[in-house]
């Protein structure tokens, strides 16, 4: 009985829950009286707290969620740009809350925050003025973009917005840069950009807005009316000891017709002029274009540079001729070419030893090197592109040529040796996109690629090393290795998207080929100059052939609260492969389904939160085919001996993203993890002389997980920017090393912390640390657990010392920690002065770098189950006089 009235309490509870779920309904309409589309409206209670929100459809009709009908004395406000704001009070909830907005030409009210420093908040833009944040030791809007909340700048100019990458800066509402903005932020002065516009869910094509599924971030440069109006730019001349140079030379114009950034530069004083042509979203257009194509197969063996700012490490001499060019035919049509070339000459001299722990037996060998290295990069990119409501066309010509030279002696295990390395890299591509509207506001989409690349290589090496494996034990003169490795590559097809209100069908069906060719060939020189093969082994002529017929239903909905698309591509995939002379002659069929979903909930005006999921099958390309030994680098044989490389992924991401703009505080936390399963694995043959790899059929698990959170406020009272953040990852992987199959944990959690402050009107101070443990050990009883720990922190004070002279002191301080180890610390310093001479707009600079005079940095690095210790040869002190003259 008790069990009954409880159920039946229970049922009446849950029915007068769901009616207790009541809606406020109503119109806005003009004063001609008919209904208008999009509207914001928001119901407040009686202390102006905004309770629900929605807009109107089509029609102007709006529906509020309430919990419950006590709203009496509420207010409904509706408001949209072109009209005055309107509000009404309920009086009757049961009946429909109706509307009429008046005409007005005002422009759309900013929410402002009276505190300094100004934001101002319209739709998704986010807008910064630039000269509440500046200071004025800031010279370019990137050191201003440090300062501002939400937005982090990493020390390769990366620019993120609360955890997020942007996906594009636009100068004046232009994408005059591409995705290589360095030199933007570097260049441009910050005291012509009037404000900094953040563009939450960023649609370039203006076709697409209405029904806008995008989710990335944008910067917008606002430049100032007066700064318009003439080129601007600036010319520095440096000397300094020993034997030092910095020299520069930019120019600049943004008008409505024609943008440009163009710039030379040169030094030797390490700081690489290369930097500014980096492509920050290079994996989402490998993506797009889906080409999988091989990096270069040789390599020196060279140890990687140590864990510190590259200023701090490289010996360089280059110079860089940076053009960026737009110009606008109309509103809608432009053409835009960058054109860059990099001549570099850098030097690089370290001594590593390195130990692989295995159950029986330990690996170690100990190298030095001496590098003369030669990176040249030439790039000509030509766009052009329409964009207009109704059509779209976008087409991007792509063409680089990338010679690389270097020149190596060296010795491993006391055994000395020289090398040469050239690679030559060839490569251009062509990308079209055309869409068009229909009148019934479906899209149809035409897209082609086509790619051609040739990047032959040649490694040489002498005296021979490895007699007892490469010359049966006796010696000889040398060893040459050769590849060549040209590529044909087109993606093409058509989609067509039927659109009705928030709901979008998109279908598409297209195919894309490749064709490879891999030959190479390993030669040994004996000691009466003639040469031959290592082994008939030694030979590669392996013709690959991979088409693929792809078709994907995609289903997208996007409201005021909800986007969600649900993607269902399907493949059918063919390979081809066979070599000759290795006696290969391999096919595959396969055909893949590789769904994916993905929703983004508005949980409040400034909130989201956000998951995705995808599974996707892939298959591996030509370098997990080939049969002929490949002398990769001086202590490396790689071979195959498996069929094609398949993976099946699992991935899962989850974000929460929060901000409060008017209070200036912004945090984000997110979460990854994704499952592998491959099908084969790479067999390593260890010994202190050499490693020789081969890839062998058996299945093996990656899983990798992965949670960060960050947070960023402003502090008014006492004008800073502070952000902390945490990282934690874990890998779980497994290596077959001589044999010994080991499975492999590694964890890593990071935690930093940072601020910009202003003490007083004439003192600035920053102040960022980063501490990191890492932990490798096998899942293996009895196994080595190594640990890694490392603190590094960085301070500035900037001080105006007197009218027009400027003082900044800057030092970096890091600590490693590695049990069994002795503790690594170092700490660099720097001191600058500089004095700006106004009448003549010139600022006279003196500047010292590494005060300490540290000429040897050791690094410890951790891998699984190596240890590997390196000591470099860094630059020592070095002093500068600079002049810059500003036009």
């Amino acid at each position: 009985m008790r069990k009954a009235i409880l159920i039946s309490m229970l049922f009446f509870w849950g029915i007068t829950f769901v009616f207790a779920q009541k809606a406020i309904k109503g119109t806005v309409r003009n004063v001609a009286g008919k209904g208008i589309e999009s509207v914001n409206v928001n119901l407040k209670d009686s202390e102006g707290n905004i309770i629900s929100f929605t807009r109107t459809n089509k029609d102007g009709m709006f529906n509020l969620p309430v919990k419950n009908d006590q709203v009496t004395g509420y207010k409904i406000e509706a408001s949209s740009i072109g009209y005055k704001k309107q509000s009404i009070s309920i009086l009757d909830v049961s009946k429909s809350q109706d509307l009429t907005l008046a005409p007005s030409e005002t422009s759309l009210e900013t929410v402002t925050v009276k505190n300094r420093p100004l934001l101002t908040y319209k739709g998704d833009t986010l807008n910064y003025r630039t000269a509440d944040f500046a200071d004025k030791q800031d010279r370019s809007i990137g050191d201003v973009l440090k300062k501002m909340p939400g937005i982090e700048v990493a020390e390769n100019g990366k620019i993120s917005y609360n955890g997020k990458s942007i996906s594009n800066l636009y100068v004046d509402g232009d994408n005059l840069l591409d995705d290589k903005y360095n030199i933007g932020t570097k260049s441009i002065p910050q005291g012509a950009v009037d404000k900094v516009q953040v563009i939450q869910n960023d649609q370039p094509i203006k076709m697409m807005r209405k029904n806008n599924m995008s989710d990335d971030v944008a910067l917008n440069l606002v430049i100032k009316d007066d700064a318009k109006l003439k080129v601007m730019g600036d010319a520095t001349v440096g000397a300094g000891t020993p034997n030092h140079f910095d020299e520069n030379l930019t120019a600049m114009l943004f008008n409505k017709k024609l943008k440009f950034i163009n710039n030379i530069k040169g030094n030797n004083i390490g700081n690489d002029p290369g930097i500014d042509l980096t492509s920050h979203n290079l994996a989402d257009y490998l993506k797009r274009v889906d080409n999988n194509k091989p990096s270069g197969l040789l390599s020196t063996g060279a140890a990687g540079v140590p864990s510190l700012p590259q200023n701090r490490y490289l010996f360089n001499k280059a110079g860089v001729v940076n053009l960026n060019n737009l110009f606008k035919f109309n509103q809608d049509l432009q053409l835009r070419a960058n054109i860059s070339y990099l001549f570099d000459e850098r030097r690089q001299q370290y001594n590593k030893f390195s130990q692989t722990y295995l159950a029986d037996q330990t690996i170690s060998y100990a190298e030095f090197q001496n590098n003369e290295i030669n990176p040249q990069k030439l790039r000509a990119q030509f766009n052009l592109n329409k964009n207009a409501e109704h059509d779209y066309l976008n087409n991007n010509f792509i063409l680089d040529y990338t010679p690389f030279k270097t020149n190596s002696a060296f010795s491993i295990n006391n055994v000395a040796a020289s090398q040469v390395l050239k690679q030559e890299t060839f490569d251009i591509s062509n990308e079209f996109s055309y869409r068009k509207k229909l009148k019934s506001e479906n899209v149809i989409l035409l897209y082609s690629y086509l790619n051609r690349t040739s990047q032959p290589e040649n490694l040489n090496i002498s005296p021979g090393l490895n007699a007892d494996i490469l010359n049966n034990g006796n010696s000889y003169l040398g060893l040459s290795q050769y590849i060549k490795l040209p590529t044909w590559y087109t993606n093409n097809y058509a989609s067509f998207a039927f659109v009705d209100g928030g709901f979008a069908q998109t279908y598409k069906t297209g195919f894309n080929l490749q064709q490879q060719n891999l030959n190479s060939e390993l030669y040994r020189i004996q000691n009466d100059l003639s040469s031959e093969l290592v082994s008939e082994r030694s030979v590669n002529d392996l013709n690959w052939f991979k088409g693929r017929v792809y078709a994907d239903a995609t289903y997208e909905y996007t409201n005021d609260k909800l986007k969600a698309g649900l993607s269902l591509p399907v493949s059918y995939n063919h390979i081809n492969y066979n070599d000759p002379v290795n006696t290969l002659d391999n096919s595959l069929n396969k055909l893949f389904l590789n769904p994916s979903l993905n929703i983004k909930y508005q949980t409040g005006i400034e909130n989201y939160v956000s998951a995705n999921y995808f599974y996707k099958n892939d298959l591996g390309g030509i370098d997990d085919v080939y049969r002929g030994t490949v002398l990769k680098n001086y202590r490396s044989l790689f071979a195959n001996n498996a069929p094609i490389s398949e993976s099946k992924t699992h991935s899962f991401r989850g974000e929460f993203n929060f901000r409060k703009a008017m209070q200036m505080f912004f945090f984000n936390a997110s979460a990854n993890y994704s499952n592998t399963e491959l099908n084969t694995i790479s067999s390593f043959s260890l010994s202190n002389n050499i490693q020789q790899r081969i890839v062998l059929p058996l299945e093996n698990h990656i899983k990798n997980l992965s949670a960060s959170a960050n947070a960023s406020k402003y502090l008014f009272a006492l004008k800073s920017t502070i952000t902390a953040g945490i990282n934690f990852s874990q890998s779980k992987y497994s290596q077959l090393q001589n044999g010994e199959l080991l499975p492999f944990n590694t964890k890593t959690i990071s935690y930093k912390a940072a601020i910009e402050a202003k003490l007083t009107n004439f003192i600035n101070w920053s102040y960022g640390a980063t501490y990191a443990v890492t932990n490798n050990r096998a899942d293996v009883a009895d196994a080595i657990n190594t640990s890694f720990r490392q603190l590094r922190q960085q301070s500035t004070l900037a001080i105006t010392t007197v009218q027009n002279v400027y003082l900044n002191l800057s030092a970096e301080h890091l600590f490693t920690h590695q049990a069994n180890q002795p503790n690594l610390k170092y700490l660099f310093a720097d001191a600058n002065v500089k004095y700006k001479l106004l009448k003549i707009k010139t600022d006279l600079e003196f500047g010292m770098t590494n005060l300490a005079n540290i000429k040897q940095f050791n690094a410890i690095y951790l891998s699984a189950n190596a240890l590997t210790t390196g000591t470099y040869l860094i630059p020592g002190r070095v002093a500068m006089l600079k002049a810059t003259f500003n036009f």
